[in-house]
Order: C-alpha cells, then sequence, then structure tokens
C-alpha cells in the first residue's frame, strides 16, 4: 500500500510540473477611437476653428480667466486644450513670444525631444509654430499663431493624468491630427 501510494504521489507531483508558466507582460486596455468628423467654432470672438465632433469647448476653466480663453475638453480620454488669445499692441508681440518660448523650456528637463513645425498662411494672415514634445511631459503639443498685428492664439495639450508616455502615446497620436486640424483651419474675425 505504501509503494502504491509513494508512486501515485510522484506520479501527481511529476505530472503537475510538465507545464512551464510564464507571467503575462504588462499591457494597457485598448482605447476606441471615434470617426473623425469636425464642426467648426464660431462663438463671439476673434478667431474660428474646426474641432473635432468628440470634443467639448467650455470657457477657460483655470484660475487666470481673461476674455476668449477657452478649453476644448476630450472627455473620453481625460485631456484638454487650453487656448489663450491676446490682442497685440505696438509693445507686446515680443513679450507673448517670449512667453511661449519659456512655457515650452519649462518642458526641457523631461523631454526627450521637441519637433517643431512652423506654419505660415499668406492668405488667412495666419503664422506661428507647433510644437510636438516627446517624452514624460506635462503638455505633449503646444502651438502658437498670430498675424504680427492684432492677434495672439496659443494652445496647450494637457492630459489629467501622470504622465507616461508609453500609455499616452497612442492617444496623443490620435489628438495630433485634430490639432493640426484646429491651427490649419483657425481664421481670425472681427467680434459685433
Amino acid at each position: 500500500m505504501k509503494k502504491i501510494l509513494y508512486i501515485l504521489s510522484t506520479l501527481i507531483v511529476i505530472s503537475s510540473c510538465s507545464k512551464v508558466h510564464t507571467p503575462k507582460p504588462r499591457g494597457y486596455f485598448r482605447i476606441h477611437f471615434p470617426e473623425k468628423e469636425y464642426v467648426k467654432y464660431t462663438e463671439n470672438c476673434p478667431y474660428s476653428f474646426e474641432y473635432p465632433i468628440y470634443a467639448k469647448v467650455y470657457p477657460y476653466r483655470g484660475e487666470q480667466k481673461e476674455k476668449y480663453w477657452i478649453d476644448v475638453v476630450f472627455p473620453q480620454f481625460n485631456a484638454e486644450i487650453n487656448i489663450s488669445y491676446k490682442e497685440v499692441n505696438d509693445t507686446n508681440l515680443s513679450i507673448l513670444l517670449d512667453n511661449s518660448w519659456t512655457f515650452l523650456e519649462k518642458h526641457n528637463i523631461k523631454a526627450d525631444a521637441v519637433v517643431d513645425n512652423w506654419f505660415y498662411q499668406e492668405e488667412k494672415k495666419v503664422y506661428g509654430a507647433i510644437f510636438e514634445i516627446k517624452g514624460n511631459v506635462a503638455s505633449p503639443m503646444q502651438f502658437f499663431l498670430t498675424d504680427s498685428v492684432k492677434h495672439f492664439f496659443r494652445g496647450a495639450l494637457y492630459f489629467l493624468e501622470v504622465p507616461n508616455k508609453d500609455s499616452l502615446f497612442p492617444v496623443i497620436e490620435f489628438i495630433k491630427p485634430d490639432i493640426y486640424r484646429l491651427v490649419e483651419s483657425l481664421e481670425w474675425k472681427k467680434i459685433d
């Protein structure tokens, strides 16, 4: 009886160890992206642009509130583009440009790289740049646009999450064409 129990227990131990179990690699949730479709933002302000239908536009919700400042919010992705607007006069254009560079340079500590894309639309009098900031940064995309005479328009994409370039990469890549569409469709207008 002891021999049978010994043989059975040995067989059980040997057969239970035949499979090699490996841990699954850490992964991220699958993200379902909506179809791209755009509407025009035409509120009573000195600019208009196109934004995606899956985003919502709100008055700026930050501490420093100024006229014509807005947030383009992507609720599905916990992201938003903070947009500020300033009227240009004879003395403040260089200050506004310097401020934009200062905001951009704050990311240099954590940035792996910064890719700049300069933008010129002579027929609309819209000039500026879009900056793609690579790495674990608070704002992976920023831009500014101006006509150099009257208007200065600045935006920055933020995620309301701790920056993680690996998990945010697909969402940034999805929102990136929306930012380019916003910039390319921007037009200055007179206020009623």
